[in-house]
């Protein structure tokens, strides 16, 4: 097995405080329908623990992440641009995203009672009002926007300008183009509880 493909674990293993919200997993999403069978994160490893160290820095603030999205088979990419054929919000398949590599991430911030902050627009929005720096948002939204950067930035990973939630690992380009399933990649760890996931209901309400 390569390396790098070795690496990809579940993002819970390293830092169980991470909420997961999988949209990917469920039919709330652009698609309307679930893509993913079930409701995991995998990154690779270095990605994980680097988050990991952004969810501790936040924490000292009152503050933690919400996960959207890590790791995206390569089929799940085809099935996205054949949706939504936009480089700007979706990669193309001919290149392949760095999500496929595990080495990206999509992500809020939620407080200490499990409450997304709000923020520009929701997840996936398809908008101008999206886009890193854009004006014609809430100052509030564009605050917390900037705190979510910021924090990631301390830990290297490099924002996406047409999505304020995506983020990429600096050293993204080390890893392979994946299309391991979720089903192959889970029959190569030990069964795990449905406790990886943060165990609340879905909040719609700040997005």
């Amino acid at each position: 097995m390569n390396k790098s493909m070795s690496q990809l674990l579940e993002l819970c293993h390293v830092s169980p405080r991470i909420c997961l919200d999988i949209v990917y997993a469920t039919p709330d999403n652009f698609l309307g329908r679930p893509v993913y069978p079930s409701p995991h994160c995998f990154l690779q490893r270095k990605t994980a623990e680097r988050l990991h160290r952004v969810q501790q820095a936040l924490e000292k603030r009152g503050l933690g992440l919400k996960v959207f999205d890590g790791y995206r088979p390569h089929h799940v990419t085809k099935i996205f641009w054949d949706f939504l054929p936009d480089p700007r919000y979706v990669a193309d398949p001919a290149q392949g995203s760095r999500h496929n590599r595990g080495a990206a991430v999509d992500l809020t911030l939620m407080d200490q009672a499990g409450k997304e902050l709000l923020m520009p627009t929701g997840f996936d929005d398809f908008s101008d009002r999206a886009h890193r720096g854009c004006s014609d948002v809430p100052l509030e939204a564009q605050k917390n926007s900037k705190i979510l950067e910021e924090a990631m930035g301390k830990e290297g990973f490099l924002p996406f300008a047409y999505e304020w939630w995506h983020f990429d690992d600096p050293e993204w380009e080390s890893y392979p183009i994946l299309d391991l399933t979720f089903e192959q990649l889970l029959s190569q760890k030990a069964p795990q509880s449905s406790a990886c996931a943060c165990g609340k209901p879905h909040d719609r309400s700040a997005r």
